[in-house]
């Protein structure tokens, strides 16, 4: 079969199969106007929840003044080409010191996309003759890093250090017959739940089994810790991380990421990840402005307080309503709901036109097939008169729920301005 016509006459996959319904409103959504806690939505002004913009730096007059000028100074194509041929400049040495030193390591790495740079970190760092463990629910980008390992790979239940303990017995031993080591991947804070991963105990593991651990800190750098140095410091393990991943497009509100670890470990790394080694340099402009953002990140405890004091209001008004928001300790924050997708859907535009609320949904098969998630992330930009009215409209919805309000396709159907 022709490959185009096979996937013309595809369903479109497990979420492509809603894209006919769904594209415009439910995915792809368009936010429009400055972001800020409210921004239009379909010609309507609403209270948004979704942006990974934690510290509200996306909008600050500093780091707006400090991106313009750089942008008029450098515009968006210097320097051309890849770091290692004609990309690499003393301003991209300079972040890469003060990212090592925030750290806490020896030395650090830029990487021009987030995601790419994991998979390519998984791809230079593993042989075949390796075993990697990792949690089980790791993000995409790990589990496409992973792909490519040759070897052998051990996943454990989620933040289950007994069982993560069985699996790196077995790991150890399978390595030791190969002749390879073992490398342990985790994240610091799980970016759809909230939930917070068990570096601690991870590390007390190293007192008992050789291995090396990498954590995926996209969603903890510049926000967990007393100063924001992300979940590493949190639990106080930073010298137990081995290499430490972080990105900017979460505290940061920017582009790209970074690979932080011992000397020779980056230096192996600069010469041998593909994904940085083909592509282009990160572009002047975004260096400069995340050097600011990183100052901001360094000078953020205030608004580190507010973020979690936001946080810490709309999880406990949700438990306290009887919400389900499982182990939420970071500054997103899921609700967990029982029910079908067209229930989900009509939830969903109850909140976006009547409530006025803009949050993101998720539906199987990222969740059980009778479970609705509702994502809501804080940031600083918010307040405390946001986090009351949406405790409320949350708690009507719920009532609204378990009466039936929400079954079939009327709702959806009257809200999207269709008639029988």
């Amino acid at each position: 079969m022709d490959i185009f016509e096979r996937i013309v006459a595809s369903e479109g996959g497990p979420l492509g199969q809603y894209r006919k319904r769904a594209h415009g409103y439910y995915t792809f959504p368009k936010l429009e106007g400055e972001i800020q806690p409210y921004m239009t939505f379909n010609g309507k002004k609403v209270l948004a929840w979704t942006f990974n913009n934690y510290l509200g730096l996306a909008n600050d007059p500093e780091v707006r003044k400090t991106d313009a000028e750089a942008a008029a100074k450098w515009g968006l194509a210097y320097p051309m080409g890849a770091r290692m041929m004609s990309g690499h400049t003393s301003l991209h040495e300079q972040l890469e010191r003060e990212l090592a030193e925030f750290e806490h390591k020896e030395d650090a790495y830029l990487l021009n996309f987030g995601y790419q740079g994991m998979i390519s970190i998984l791809d230079s760092l593993l042989t075949r003759r390796d075993v990697v463990v990792y949690d089980e629910e790791c993000h995409a980008c790990i589990m496409d890093g992973l792909r490519l390992h040759m070897g052998i790979r051990m996943k454990y239940a989620h933040n289950d250090i007994v069982d993560c303990e069985k699996v790196m017995a077995r790991a150890t031993k399978k390595a030791e017959e190969q002749g390879g080591g073992v490398l342990l991947v985790t994240e610091g804070v799980y970016g759809m739940t909230g939930a917070l991963g068990i570096l601690d105990q991870l590390v007390a593991l190293k007192q008992k089994y050789n291995f090396r651990i990498l954590i995926d800190d996209a969603h903890g750098f510049g926000v967990m810790g007393e100063h924001g140095a992300g979940t590493s410091e949190h639990f106080g393990v930073m010298d137990g991380i081995d290499l430490y991943f972080g990105a900017y497009a979460k505290s940061m509100a920017s582009i790209g990421g970074f690979i932080a670890g011992p000397a020779p470990i980056i230096g192996f790394l600069r010469y041998n990840m593909r994904s940085q080694i083909y592509a282009k340099s990160l572009p002047m402009a975004f260096v400069e402005g995340n050097l600011k953002r990183l100052d901001m990140i360094r000078k953020g405890d205030e608004r580190r307080k507010h973020l979690f004091k936001i946080a810490r209001a709309l999880q406990n008004g949700l438990r306290e309503r009887g919400f389900d928001i499982g182990p939420a300790e970071a500054c997103i924050t899921p609700v967990f709901v029982h029910g079908t997708v067209p229930e989900a859907t009509n939830i969903l535009i109850d909140l976006r036109e009547n409530y006025k609320i803009f949050c993101s949904v998720v539906i199987y098969p990222v969740v059980p097939k009778d479970v609705i998630m509702f994502r809501l992330i804080c940031t600083a930009m918010h307040q405390m008169e946001h986090v009351e009215y949406t405790l409320k409209a949350f708690e009507e919805i719920k009532k609204k729920l378990e009466a039936g309000a929400y079954k079939g396709d009327a709702v959806q159907d009257r809200a999207l301005g269709k008639t029988e």
